[in-house]
């Protein structure tokens, strides 16, 4: 496949940014994404020149690293993928593809196409802890959870926080995202002691961090890796203002 690639160079986020072209002879279909850039990168440091910087580690779609948008979608034209699962047969001999970092204020910008997308750490120390002692592990069925609210669990934990979602968002919201790490944990009974602190702590801090204010268009929900759907969102917001009531009618517990 012959290909020409579109990449956002940017020394660092003080200085100004630009797309270089560059030209791919040698794709097999069967590369993934990020194996294309290798090629390339290979073939730019023979020629002495500086490689694209890009994140990457597990390349089996769990880490979230390999976040950048391609043709103006988050992680690529294919659906419930990430970048490191999108292979070459995506696309056509040819092709031009341009690919560029996730934007949003949260995510200031490394170099090239690595964001440091930290800001969602911090939300998940605010409120993404248990404080029940568990001790070593205990019988399967001593403490009875419904398939239902499992299923619903284990729904949210598939979020890797790849931060697809405040890509594609017009407002760069994060409400997928802090919505699936607050349910995952807030569904289960041992999240149950911390379920309103955590909520208000994990939304004050998504606040804090500068994420967008959510508008319901639901481009979180078609580009996010694992599917997670915005239902998450509207129960999110009912803990939370569950939670915020609580606070306003007892107070804070001490």
């Amino acid at each position: 496949m012959k290909l020409t690639v579109r990449v956002w160079r940017q020394k660092n986020a003080r200085r100004e940014g630009r797309f270089a072209e560059y030209e791919v002879q040698d794709a097999s279909p069967d590369m993934s994404f990020l194996e294309m850039l290798d090629v390339l990168n290979e073939r730019l440091i023979r020629q002495g020149e500086e490689p694209i910087h890009f994140d990457s580690d597990c390349r089996e779609g769990i880490c979230g690293m390999c976040s950048c948008v391609i043709n103006g979608e988050a992680h690529g034209p294919e659906s419930q993928v990430t970048t490191c699962q999108t292979y070459m047969r995506s696309f056509k001999d040819g092709d031009v593809i341009t690919v560029e970092p996730f934007r949003a204020m949260a995510f200031p910008l490394i170099k090239d196409l690595v964001v440091d997308r930290s800001a969602l750490d911090r939300i998940i120390q605010a409120g993404g802890f248990i404080s029940v002692t568990t001790g070593s592990a205990p019988e399967a069925n001593s403490i009875p959870v419904s398939k239902y609210h499992s299923d619903l669990a284990m729904d949210a934990a598939a979020c890797i926080g790849c931060g697809a979602c405040v890509a594609a968002c017009k407002n760069a919201s994060a409400n997928l995202f802090v919505a699936a790490k607050v349910a995952h944990l807030n569904l289960l009974p041992q999240g149950g002691p911390e379920k309103d602190p955590r909520v208000l702590g994990m939304v004050e801090a998504m606040t804090s961090e500068g994420f967008g204010a959510c508008s319901v268009t639901g481009s979180c929900e078609a580009v996010c890796p694992k599917g997670i759907p915005t239902s998450f969102i509207s129960r999110m917001n009912h803990n939370f203002l569950t939670a915020a009531l609580k606070l306003r009618v007892h107070g804070p517990r001490g």
